[in-house]
């Protein structure tokens, strides 16, 4: 009984967060959509500095005009929303902690699996690939130059595919066949139990793997038939 609420609350919790992303990218996109409306206008502005000669206007104009754009970009655009939102925000998240990330990512229009559940498989994958990340930052002998995350989606056949690799420090831990969470704290194991059973939920398939400094997650999701 226990269990069941914690669950109920870390599930509605993390859909809290959902909403909140989303809301974050589309109002993102809207910005880019009022850019791209007054691109003519911009585009005059251009030629009218050109054709009068002012070189150091046009100059500042074209500055104000990139720091605008930049200010509106997303890094990586998935076709889905709330993908986009949860991608984004988790990219931007790992860049402040000083991991180096690379995401490659596009979903077909209709997918079997709801936007809430692609979104928390790929939180999970992401919070756990970042928690990796954090204790090879901590140890001395890290081999390599800064922690990584490599993220890719995109299909495979009928299927969706996900494959999310990050470095790792030490041995990871096992419980005969599966890989156990490293996390101190009550929901131990909880991010792992819930992408096994979103893929359980959709009849998809999940594999791990480990080697020396290296952690990867691959998942294979079902795509609705046209």
């Amino acid at each position: 009984m226990f269990q069941k609420r914690m669950n109920k609350k870390i599930a509605e919790y993390q859909n809290e967060l959902m909403s909140k992303h989303y809301d974050e990218v589309e109002n993102i996109y809207r910005q880019m959509r009022g850019w791209k409306h007054d691109y003519h206008n911009h585009l005059q502005a251009i030629k009218a500095y050109v054709a009068s000669g002012k070189t150091d206007e046009l100059l500042g104009f074209c500055d104000r005009l990139e720091q605008d754009l930049q200010s509106v970009d997303t890094v990586v655009k998935t076709g889905n929303i709330m993908l986009d939102a949860i991608l984004n925000s988790k990219m931007s998240l790992a860049k402040q902690r000083k991991i180096e990330i690379n995401a490659k990512a596009a979903v077909p229009d209709k997918l079997q699996i709801t936007d809430v559940d692609l979104c928390v498989l790929i939180g999970n994958l992401l919070d756990n690939a970042m928690e990796a990340c954090a204790k090879t930052q901590e140890s001395d002998d890290w081999e390599f130059e800064r922690p990584f995350i490599r993220v890719y989606i995109g299909m495979k056949g009928y299927h969706l595919y996900i494959c999310v690799t990050n470095s790792v420090y030490g041995e990871v831990r096992k419980n005969g066949s599966r890989f156990i969470s490293t996390k101190d704290n009550p929901t131990h194991g909880f991010g792992l139990m819930r992408i096994d059973k979103v893929c359980e939920k959709y009849g998809g398939y999940c594999k791990r793997n480990s080697e020396p400094g290296v952690f990867s997650t691959e998942i294979l999701l079902p795509v609705k038939e046209k």
